[in-house]
């Protein structure tokens, strides 16, 4: 149970140990490129932990709501326990050990896919692992390796919220809101916006009132102003032509309009440092104060029906295109591994 933008939610869903299958091999689908980097961090940790500290972080179509009923109907004399992170999210967990109902959802969730929401590297981490112990010869069919924690929730449960990943870069060109739309061309439209990276909250208003993936704000920390950028058809053509490797439906996030196109094309940037992914406006506004970014992006979010698309067409989308508030909290399952 969280709060956000003065609503209460409750998101539910159930953790169980998932059966691994390699993406591309299975019912469980990425949605966003890996790193190598941080899967030997993880792949580090889990051998020498041998277990997993964390969940995955799944999404499975269920429209009638059927495994979770089914587990909802059987905990009403079931204390929870109940857990408080400090953003205030309440976590609250019912075990569940009746054999009988966990046979019936096994067999509700049997045909399903898995959309991995968040945890990619952590589940590709849990393959390479499995692959480890294969090659040390201690693999057997049912051997905990060969599973991973989850934690697995309907797509359609009413307290699934994607909140934006907001960019600040540096590597980009100091540039005046002028320069920019120079730079821009006729690949998009701009229109000026107010001075001051203080007007953040204001500028990310009218970009989610609009709700549209081609719409986007930047902010060119030269001359402190925002700029309202729009994509037009001449821009869509050079997308398509620059990005043929993708298809329309990737090409058609607001995520790979920014990085694609806009940063890699328009600018010229081709190797771009890793930007500083920020959720919250006020973050934006928090980094923007430091002088050390001369752009910053405010982009919508891609939507749990994209990431369906996407991920069932074998598409990844750019890094940091979808975040799923809150985080789960990790520790309070761990899965052993042996």
């Amino acid at each position: 149970m969280f709060d956000y933008a003065g609503q209460t939610f409750t998101r539910r869903g159930f953790m169980a140990r998932m059966r691994l299958s390699p993406f591309g091999s299975g019912q469980v689908f990425p949605h966003e490129q890996t790193m190598p980097g941080p899967k030997m961090d993880r792949l580090m940790l889990m051998t020498t932990c041998r277990a997993n500290l964390s969940q995955i972080f799944g999404l499975y179509p269920d429209p009638e709501n059927a495994a979770q009923a089914v587990l909802e109907e059987s905990l009403d004399d079931v204390p929870p326990l109940q857990a408080t992170d400090e953003l205030g999210v309440v976590h609250r967990m019912w075990p569940v050990t009746d054999e009988a109902v966990v046979a019936k959802v096994r067999e509700l969730m049997a045909d399903r896919p898995v959309f991995v929401a968040d945890g990619h590297h952590r589940y590709e981490t849990a393959c390479n692992y499995q692959e480890h112990i294969r090659h040390v010869g201690g693999l057997t069919p049912e051997h905990p390796a060969n599973f991973v924690l989850t934690m697995l929730i309907a797509m359609e449960d009413p307290g699934l919220i994607v909140l934006p990943t907001h960019r600040l870069f540096t590597g980009v060109p100091d540039l005046t809101a002028d320069e920019l739309q120079a730079k821009l061309g006729e690949c998009f439209t701009c229109n000026t916006g107010p001075e001051g990276a203080e007007n953040a909250a204001e500028v990310w208003r009218t970009v989610e009132a609009e709700n549209d993936q081609s719409l986007m704000a930047l902010f060119t920390a030269k001359d402190r102003r925002w700029t309202l950028c729009r994509i037009t058809p001449e821009g869509r053509r050079r997308l398509d032509e620059i990005a043929e490797d993708q298809n329309p439906e990737w090409r058609a996030l607001g995520v790979s309009i920014l990085h694609r196109l806009l940063v890699e094309d328009c600018l010229g940037v081709e190797e771009l440092p890793k930007p500083k992914y920020v959720h919250l406006v006020e973050e934006v506004v928090e980094g923007l104060a430091t002088g050390e970014f001369p752009l910053a992006a405010l982009v919508m979010p891609a939507t749990v029906d994209d990431v369906r698309t996407l991920s069932l067409m074998g598409q990844r989308m750019p890094a940091k295109s979808t975040y799923f508030y809150p985080k789960l909290l990790s520790g309070l399952v761990i899965n052993p591994l042996e």
